[in-house]
């Protein structure tokens, strides 16, 4: 039985651009530079170590969105996001400058992409015993919901468990990579069947169970008891190869250049590296303060 504490897994990425939308450019750091994405996701991170104490957790980062082997098998993959700005970017770098001061484990790939590396932390673990947390707002994710595991989005206070998961999508967590093949995924850009959303793709892999089982047997389709079954089938029939490579940009893949038995122990803070850190960003004493404590605090 996986033990009561739990290893967290964040999708670093959301948190950085949800502070760069919504906290004021006015924010800068000691050279006048902006650092609103680095303050709010620093005090996301604070808020998170502060409330559940982690002993062991890591960030994942997206580090591009051109350079994925994603876009390899599909160039126009994610192709309708606009690449960040510079500003942006180094705001990225100062978030992960932190982590590593802090002692915190954080993690990035030229190759693949934060879900990735996520899924590669949370196999690892799960071999281990270990029962997970995925501190995340993004569905992809919870196709890594296991039995014992917790899909959080941590502003909104939203968890899922297993069953939960099945209840929110329509399909048992190994299934959504499916389902997405089917219905497509706008916000990634990747194509699926024209007409055809997540409720009836949760409606095709409730009645085959997997899509190779749904592709293998596609004239059954027409006797599913849902209108328009004959319209469907012929839907699904005429864009076979589309789901097919759909199916390989929506399934979270085992990053090769990741390490084996990745640390995910929260280690001493580099007060030199912190210091400096803080003196960059223009953080005052009161906060300083604040941080060592907690960072200082039994892990």
């Amino acid at each position: 039985m996986p033990g009561t504490a739990p290893v967290f897994l964040v999708d670093s990425s959301i948190y950085v651009f949800r502070a760069w939308f919504t906290l004021p450019d006015s924010l800068t750091d000691r050279h006048g530079r902006p650092a609103n994405a680095v303050f709010g996701f620093t005090d996301f991170v604070y808020r998170l170590i502060d409330e559940r104490r982690p002993s062991r957790i890591g960030f994942a980062f997206d580090q591009s969105l051109k350079t994925s082997f994603r876009n390899e098998i599909y160039p126009p993959y994610k192709a309708n996001r606009e690449s960040a700005p510079e500003e942006l970017k180094q705001q990225f770098l100062q978030c992960r400058r932190f982590l590593q001061a802090a002692g915190i484990s954080e993690f990035s790939s030229p190759h693949y992409e934060a879900d990735d590396l996520i899924g590669t932390l949370a196999r690892q673990t799960r071999d281990e015993g270990e029962r997970l947390t995925f501190v995340t707002g993004d569905k992809d994710l919870a196709q890594l919901v296991g039995a014992h595991d917790t899909w959080w989005e941590f502003a909104r206070d939203k968890r899922l468990d297993y069953r939960g998961v099945e209840k929110q999508f329509g399909v048992r967590p190994e299934q959504i990579a499916d389902q997405l093949a089917i219905a497509g995924d706008k916000v990634d850009n990747i194509p699926g069947v024209p007409g055809v959303g997540m409720a009836t793709a949760a409606k095709l892999l409730k009645r085959f169970g997997t899509l190779e089982d749904m592709l293998a047997d596609i004239p059954a389709i027409e006797h599913m008891k849902i209108r328009g079954a004959k319209r469907l089938m012929n839907l699904v029939d005429e864009h076979q190869d589309t789901i097919r490579l759909a199916r390989q940009l929506t399934g979270i893949e085992c990053a090769a250049d990741m390490p084996d038995h990745a640390p995910l122990e929260r280690g001493a803070p580099d007060e030199a590296a912190l210091n400096d850190w803080f003196d960059e960003m223009g953080i005052s004493p009161a906060r300083r303060e604040r941080w060592r404590r907690l960072l200082d605090s039994p892990r």
